[in-house]
């Protein structure tokens, strides 16, 4: 077994003994982030507040009489905007011959995040009919840790962390790092503490009468601001309630007439918009919260994808930014290569230093093709080709890299192999280090070619050619005979006849890994096998070897190292899930699409309609709920997109802008849906309103009715 390296150990450990933190508490503006525990609290582990992977605050406790308060309930409101937390008081200690008895205090706080700073706002209400005195305290701490550091990564130094200052109304914390960058984290109150005890801890004591309410405002951030206020608070509020509405308003409308569907769009909406940050070239979705709070080549690209036909400004702004990103240069420690496309990219300490090379790693074999294939699809879904003009030299450098460097030992497949041995050991989007192997269990020597790799190059060919010919640039029908040459080599070398499926990958001796996995539906996605196979793929695709009543495993229950509880052998991922019912939609099996999302959509409404990275693969089992997985990103941007892709797949929907059509190839609806509105939607110059309704049974004809009908062709 090669060695996994120093992350993905640490990711595996982390995976097995962290508590999985109260995402509820979890909030996210732009670089900053915040994960906190039920209480609202930061109090150890990896809880924090982050900016620009650094942990400006790994310790923000509030407590009433030297006790946390007694919770009573909190949440993020939809919008993912503010957090709020509502409790009450314990038994306070006795103040001379009086005591305070529990629940006589209200204490709510209420939390956002805006342009990199921490607002919160503690309210406290006397519901007691006496005169009541309040000892609140709040413990702070920084310990500057790079996200690496707290996900387990050891380190060997660190650099000085100075002891804290406060001005009677401020305290400030300051780390000198070893990359020669000064950070530092500041804590301001808009009433002045009584007393700092041990520098770190906030000493209040208020005297409230009966009904009587008192507020504090905290502002927390990189540098120090003017002294918080109810005007500040309220101010920093509304710009950023605006600027989310402003995100989950971006493209088409899409609505359906009951509630609980519509519950499922409404949150994956919020939660895209929560995870998208606008940067310089556009919008771009993060991959997820609480570890992957940063641009991912791979998770931006199919995010974007799933949301493309709703609202292509997403691929837009993750075009320009991975193109900008492009690797130049042979760099083994980043795994990075001319033409390559980034795996994803950091700033924290441990980056600069490149202790990790994750600063700007390109340890990804899919990102480049799929970086190709999804501008093929932006062009055809827009029109767009002065888009596609300044892209032209990224993507002609990137399919050289699919031509020369991509296929490393000239076989004529895409392969990886890991140069760095910092790097990930495995490079698909199963990047754990034991999602690999033959049918016997063992580990495939590199370089490995995964299936759905061959695909996604595939379709990077047939964009090129077809981009390459409305450009009128020379040889563009080359890159045709390309993706041909590529589909007979997988044809030939994947197919296994007795199985009546595609393996995984070929290793670096040429031997074919049998296991049958999911990534065989990304194959169907690229529409690479032909027909008869599709099929064929398509008969083992929704047996109970993966359908588990809830989505698709990511691995066939036969095979050697199924565990339903591990990351990516056999547990089912959402986008994944999508991914597989649009390829067999692609191959006109929309009643299988249709059934896997309504698995899906019944997963939806145990998760609170907000679908994990992942979840545990075990079968459904009726009145039981799925069993999630213990440290899932919740959220994580494709599993909020995976229900618009599969919106798309079932209705066979598809945008040309070049014909100027919107078609319809298959008139379906979700489940519990009788009535399913598309408003807004971008064709060309124009847009087109869509209502598609069903009267009577499940099994009434669909009817489609259209603001501009000659632009929409019904199959």
């Amino acid at each position: 077994m090669d060695d996994a390296g120093p992350i993905a150990k640490a990711k595996t450990e982390r995976r097995r003994s962290v508590a999985p933190p109260d995402l509820l508490a979890s909030l996210k503006c732009g670089d900053s982030f915040l994960v906190a525990d039920a209480y609202g609290d930061i109090a150890g582990g990896s809880d924090g507040f982050f900016d620009d992977d650094t942990r400006l605050l790994s310790r923000f406790r509030l407590l009433v009489g030297g006790k946390p308060p007694e919770p009573l309930g909190s949440a993020v409101s939809r919008n993912n905007v503010l957090y709020v937390f509502h409790g009450a008081n314990r038994p306070l200690p006795p103040m001379g011959e009086k005591a305070t008895p529990q629940g006589v205090m209200h204490i709510e706080r209420r939390r956002f995040l805006w342009e990199r700073r921490l607002y919160e706002r503690i309210s406290i209400t006397n519901h007691s009919l006496d005169h009541e005195l309040l000892p609140l305290s709040i413990e702070l701490e920084a310990d500057f840790r790079d996200i690496f550091e707290v996900r387990g990564i050891g380190r060997r130094a660190r650099g000085k962390t100075h002891e804290p200052i406060n001005d009677g109304r401020r305290i400030s914390f300051r780390y000198d790092g070893l990359d020669n960058l000064e950070r530092t984290s500041v804590v301001a109150f808009s009433e002045p503490p009584a007393r700092f005890e041990a520098d770190e801890t906030a000493v209040f004591m208020f005297s409230l009468k009966p009904r009587a309410e008192f507020v504090l405002y905290i502002e927390a951030g990189r540098e120090a601001a003017e002294i918080p206020s109810r005007q500040r608070y309220r101010v920093a509020a509304v710009a950023a309630i605006r600027a989310a509405r402003a995100r989950r308003r971006r493209g088409a409308r899409v609505r359906v007439r009951g509630a609980r569907f519509n519950a499922w769009l409404d949150q994956s909406r919020a939660d895209l918009a929560f995870l998208t940050t606008d940067l310089a070239t556009g919008p771009y979705p993060y991959a997820g919260i609480p570890w992957f709070s940063t641009p991912f080549g791979r998770d931006g690209l199919i995010a974007s994808w799933q949301m493309l036909w709703i609202e292509p400004e997403y691929a837009r702004g993750v075009l320009r930014y991975l193109a900008m990103r492009q690797a130049h240069d042979f760099d083994p420690f980043r795994d990075a290569q001319p033409g390559k496309i980034m795996h994803e990219t950091r700033s924290g300490e441990m980056a600069n230093l490149g202790e990790v090379p994750f600063g700007l790693y390109y340890g990804s074999v899919d990102a480049t093709p799929l970086f190709v294939a999804l501008a093929g699809a932006y062009a055809r879904r827009t029109g767009d080709l002065e888009l596609i003009r300044e892209l032209w030299p990224a993507l002609k450098a990137a399919i050289e890299w699919v031509e020369t460097c991509g296929d490393s030992n000239e076989d004529g497949l895409i392969d990886y192999a890991r140069h760095g041995r910092r790097g990930l050991v495995n490079q698909g989007w199963k990047d754990s280090e034991d999602s690999i192997f033959h049918a016997d269990g063992r580990f495939p020597k590199a370089p490995i070619a995964l299936v759905e790799v061959q695909g996604y190059a595939y379709a990077a060919y047939l964009a090129m050619a077809d981009l390459g010919e409305r450009l009128r640039e020379d040889g563009a029908a080359a890159w045709r005979d390309k993706a041909e040459a590529l589909r007979a080599e997988v044809e030939a070398r994947f197919w296994m006849e007795d199985e009546g499926f595609y393996g995984i990958a070929v290793d670096g001796e040429g031997a074919l890994c049998r296991p049958l996995t999911s990534n065989v539906g990304h194959l169907l996605f690229s529409g690479l096998p032909a027909p008869e196979r599709a099929l064929r793929v398509r008969d083992k695709l929704i047996s109970a070897e993966f359908a588990n009543g809830w989505g698709l495993r990511t691995l066939a229950t036969d095979a050697v190292r199924f565990n339903p509880m591990s990351y990516h052998n056999g547990s089912v991922w959402p986008h994944d899930t999508a991914i597989c019912a649009a390829g067999l939609a692609r191959y006109g099996c929309h009643v299988d699409a249709t059934k896997v999302m309504d698995d899906l959509y019944a997963a939806a409404t145990k998760f609170n309609w907000r679908l994990p990275e992942l979840f545990c693969g075990f079968d459904r089992v009726s009145g039981e709920p799925p069993i999630p997985y213990p440290v899932a990103c919740l959220p994580q941007a494709w599993a909020a997109g995976a229900v618009f892709m599969l919106l798309q797949a079932c209705l066979g929907l598809e945008i040309d802008a070049w014909a100027g059509k919107v078609r319809i190839g298959h008139r379906w609806l979700p489940r519990d849906v009788d009535r399913l509105s598309i408003n807004g939607l971008a064709v060309g110059k124009r847009t087109v309103d869509l209502t598609l309704s069903r009267a009577g049974s499940d099994a009434a004809p669909i009817e489609v009715e259209c603001s501009h009908p000659k632009l929409v062709e019904v199959a």
